[in-house]
């Protein structure tokens, strides 16, 4: 049998050591508050060091610490290191709507009515930030989407300005995109929590047809490039086949998401949307002035470095996985947890507007094995601490954390190597009013 009081005892002596590492490599911040003077965040700096995109994750949307923290680092960024790109987990297609807003466009109501299709997961702190910074700024901080349209909930927001699109540069090719439309009307939502139900719920020569045409769209897009050049200009060219190929993901993910909430589908079928966001960055990187670093907020398991299993079944190879490959150590993942205090937990209920409602769910005592247990045995949970990661890979990982919270839960996956960098909040609160 296991000597399981040896096994034990060995991951005690090792949490021991990595906590040791973890409190020399730590920083305490002073505050969340974005309002008050940056200068503790310095140590930030250090970390990321010449790195062109840095992530800012959160283990849960909708907790209020992790949106402070955020913002507040995004105006440090920005502020003290030249960031001049905040990329968002929104869409791609829609993004260039709100890059207009912040750089003064429209009036200030514009923003409600832009977003209120939009899962409310943090947008309105940075962006009206954003708008205030670019009246003196130069250059102006841009703003842009990575993400498939409507969170996954429809194609029309990236098919619509492709029809028109089309109406300039090739009126031969609108019913391809007319066609798929009119299928994309019949189940679109305001997320792929209600979508891909929907789209589960229409017949299968109708899911094959819009397939086949979103296909034909995007080659056809490719085939004329020299040509629409020429009529429409580079610029619009690029959006519109990207545009496409944003459409062309998001069919691939009603797919992989039907057949996930029917209890089969590949290993890691829905990656579809993590590699987008991924390529969106990469586009917005190549078609960027020399010197452009990025700053890009989502979900940790959207920006972590390695692969996502649940229950030992490979689930997702995420965004964080694409650029880490891309970009080596251009690439900077900064997780964010708290040790306790509560978190939403996200339930499917097709009875509300995004496709889940959100619990208030007090958060247990950190698991052994957990990067949060590690922060409190090293004495620093109390406080807000920023860790780095990267010179803890390549050591003995015996103890090293093996999870990291996601909503109540864990994630399991090699926290040192899943992120570059961690920052622990003492206690995590809800927001007082999802706006849903």
């Amino acid at each position: 049998m296991p000597d399981t009081h040896h096994d034990r005892h060995q991951a005690a002596d090792g949490g021991s050591r990595f906590s040791g590492q973890l409190r020399e490599r730590t920083a305490v911040l002073r505050t969340l508050d974005p309002e008050e003077p940056l200068d503790d965040l310095e140590p930030l700096r250090a970390l990321i060091g010449d790195a062109r995109v840095v992530a800012l994750g959160e283990n849960s949307h909708f907790v209020e610490e992790f949106g402070l923290a955020r913002e507040r680092m995004l105006r440090f960024l920005v502020q003290r290191c030249g960031f001049t790109v905040l990329a968002f987990e929104f869409g791609f297609s829609e993004g260039f709507a709100l890059d207009a807003w912040v750089q003064g466009q429209g009036a200030e109501e514009d923003f409600a009515r832009q977003t209120a299709a939009a899962v409310p997961i943090g947008l309105s702190g940075p962006l009206h930030w954003l708008r205030r910074h670019n009246r003196t700024a130069t250059p102006p901080v841009r703003f842009a989407g990575v993400d498939v349209p409507a969170a996954g909930g429809s194609l029309l927001p990236a098919l619509a300005p492709v029809a028109e699109y089309l109406r300039e540069v090739d009126p031969d090719g609108l019913p391809l995109v007319q066609d798929a439309m009119k299928t994309a009307e019949r189940f679109g939502a305001a997320s792929m929590a209600l979508a891909a139900p929907a789209w589960s719920r229409l017949g299968t020569d109708e899911q094959d047809a819009l397939s086949a045409a979103l296909v034909r769209l995007r080659i056809r897009l490719r085939a004329m490039e020299p040509l629409y050049v020429e009529r429409g200009g580079r610029r619009e060219y690029d959006i519109a086949l990207r545009r496409a190929e944003a459409a062309c993901h998001t069919d691939h993910q009603f797919r992989a998401m039907a057949a996930l909430y029917a209890g089969g589908g590949s290993p890691a079928d829905t990656s579809s949307r993590e590699v987008f966001m991924a390529d969106s960055v990469r586009w917005l990187l190549d078609r960027a002035a020399p010197g452009t670093r990025v700053v890009l907020p989502a979900h940790n398991a959207h920006i972590q470095r390695t692969s996502v299993s649940f229950d030992g079944r490979l689930t997702g190879l995420p965004m964080g996985l694409h650029l880490s490959h891309a970009l080596g150590e251009d690439y900077f993942a900064l997780g964010m947890t708290s040790v306790h205090g509560r978190t939403a937990e996200m339930h499917l209920d097709e009875n509300t507007a995004f496709g889940f409602r959100v619990e208030d769910t007090a958060l247990g005592t950190p698991e052994p094995g957990s990067v949060e247990a590690a922060f409190e045995e090293a004495g620093l949970g109390a406080g807000i601490g920023l860790a780095g990661l990267r010179d803890l890979r390549g050591t003995d990982g015996s103890g090293g954390p093996d999870r990291i919270r996601m909503q109540s839960g864990y994630l399991h996956t090699p926290v040192a190597e899943a992120f570059d960098g961690i920052l622990s909040v003492p206690s995590s609160t809800v927001v007082d009013d999802l706006g849903f």
